[in-house]
């Protein structure tokens, strides 16, 4: 078994996650009324190819989202510290199990990209999710309102970087608090 090839199937597996962890909560469309979840459902199996359609239709500003909805699934699941530790966690220990393969693995590992579609697409969806992922970094960046500029240069590290952003991002729920005492102080 090729650990390379391993690696790269695991953590394409992965990034469906880290793409729901980033569009459910904020980058929702509410302009097209077009659900994000039929995409994210479908890039378990196509991937990029499956997301593409909605960046494609995907409208600004995501619509508002009420304390209700946070504490309800699936969002309570992806705004999860534990569930980004894991994410974070399990990349990077792919990342290192790929990284220490010996230097045959590495070399069969491009036989397969040169000689199977299958490798070569899978390793263009990977390049697609991680070329795409820094933009969905910086608009969830934008609707919490996070400043932490220092973040989004690691966004363009694959898998990484924006699972370290998903770790270490604001949760919704201090944004709507910040957002109603913000707001109960421009009362008069």
């Amino acid at each position: 078994m090729n650990n390379v090839l391993v690696s790269l199937w695991y953590i394409m597996g992965i990034w469906p996650l880290v793409y729901s962890m980033l569009l459910l909560p904020t980058g929702r469309s509410s302009k097209s009324k077009i659900p994000v979840w039929p995409f994210l459902v479908l890039s378990c199996i196509g991937g990029a190819y499956a997301l593409i359609p909605y960046f494609v239709l995907w409208k600004p500003p995501p619509p508002a989202i009420d304390e209700d909805e946070i504490g309800q699934w699936p969002l309570k699941f992806l705004e999860s510290k534990l569930t980004a530790g894991v994410i974070f966690a399990v990349g990077l220990g792919l990342i290192i199990f790929a990284g220490k393969a010996g230097g045959d693995d590495w070399r069969e590992f491009f036989q397969y990209f040169r000689e199977s579609k299958f490798i070569h697409v899978t390793c263009i969806d990977f390049t697609l999710l991680s070329t795409f992922s820094p933009f969905w970094v910086y608009n969830d960046m934008t609707s919490r309102r996070w400043k932490n500029g220092w973040v989004l240069p690691l966004a363009v590290v694959p898998l990484l970087g924006p699972s370290l952003y998903l770790l270490l991002r604001p949760s919704l729920s201090s944004l709507l608090g910040a957002t109603s005492s913000s707001s109960d102080n421009e009362k008069p």
